[in-house]
């Protein structure tokens, strides 16, 4: 599930918690960062039983509608197919979900209320009720339904709360985890194992995101080396502490992943610039980076190979 990107910006936090707290070792941060990226995965399966949950509370909405003395018409017309409906059934029922939310204790300890408060909010949508007073919703208007209830729960303070209690990288991982749950919705109903092909997968974690950050960290001083010069005018003790990551980082990465094409490596780096740092880091970041990228390939440091050459 984790991209390229993503991965930079858990090695970059990584490396700024290094830099920021001198009682960090490295043995510590690398472990942080393995924690983040199972956290990553844990806030996928954290939303699934989310939505399952918000889901479930129709039932109880049916219960009370039917006990009623004096019914409306949309009491009369009330069903709980919310929750019942083939494809949250298949959600709720999936044994390799379930297995996994039981052994990463997801969702423990939270209260009912907050999900029945979610659910009354999303009753009050027009989307819901058009479908649950409808005779016969087929599988796509189901689909619709279940899209349309994550976005109102990605706009409930309830449900942001949270995932940032549960998980300090909501924030970072949020459009990550929010395209998997997209696309988890869209093959329901399913009884296979849909769960595992989010998990991290090696080649993206280990080979790529964790030798960057033992290199970057364990090759700090050539890196200085490298890049003082490039900096002329600037103190590299003036720039700021993210923009001297990025630019290490993007070294170590031309260097050492060889599937990687330069200008791939450039661009993304410039973007967290631009999204991690000050206003003027984009325009900094990009030249440094680029001046070192022409040295580096004129002493022919950086060899690329292999069929990820591609753009990313």
């Amino acid at each position: 599930m984790l991209s390229r990107r993503n991965v930079r910006i858990k090695v970059m936090q990584q490396l700024y918690s290094l830099v920021q707290d001198k009682e960090l070792s490295f043995k510590q941060i690398k472990e942080a960062y393995f924690k983040s990226v199972e956290n990553t995965f844990q806030l996928y399966l954290l939303n699934l039983h989310c939505l399952c949950r918000v889901c479930y509370f129709t039932l109880e909405d049916a219960t009370i509608r039917q006990k009623k003395h004096l019914k409306s018409e949309e009491d009369l017309k009330f069903s709980d197919k919310l929750y019942t409906n083939p494809l949250v059934k298949s959600l709720a029922t999936n044994n390799f979900l379930n297995r996994l939310i039981k052994k990463n204790a997801i969702g423990e300890g939270l209260d009912d209320d907050i999900f029945r408060k979610i659910y009354k909010d999303f009753t009050k949508e027009e989307a819901f009720s058009k479908f649950i007073l409808k005779d016969e919703n087929p599988n796509e208007e189901v689909v619709e339904l279940l899209l349309e209830l994550y976005r109102a729960c990605r706009k409930n303070e309830l449900f942001n709360e949270i995932m940032d209690d549960q998980f300090s990288t909501w924030t970072d991982d949020k459009s990550l985890v929010i395209g998997a749950i997209k696309k988890t919705l869209k093959i329901l109903p399913s009884s296979a194992d849909f769960v595992s092909e989010h998990l991290p997968d090696k080649e993206t974690i280990n080979e790529f995101g964790e030798v960057l950050l033992e290199k970057t960290n364990s090759e700090n001083e050539y890196l200085d080396k490298l890049i003082n010069p490039i900096l002329m005018n600037w103190d590299s003790e003036r720039v700021a502490v993210i923009d001297l990551i990025l630019i290490k980082m993007a070294i170590t990465e031309m260097i050492n992943i060889k599937t990687i094409p330069p200008k791939v490596t450039l661009n993304e780096y410039v973007e967290l610039a631009k999204m991690y740092s000050t206003d003027k880091s984009q325009e900094f970041v990009n030249g440094v980076i680029d001046k070192a990228l022409k040295e580096l390939t004129e002493s022919n440091k950086i060899v690329k190979e292999g069929r990820g050459l591609v753009e990313e």
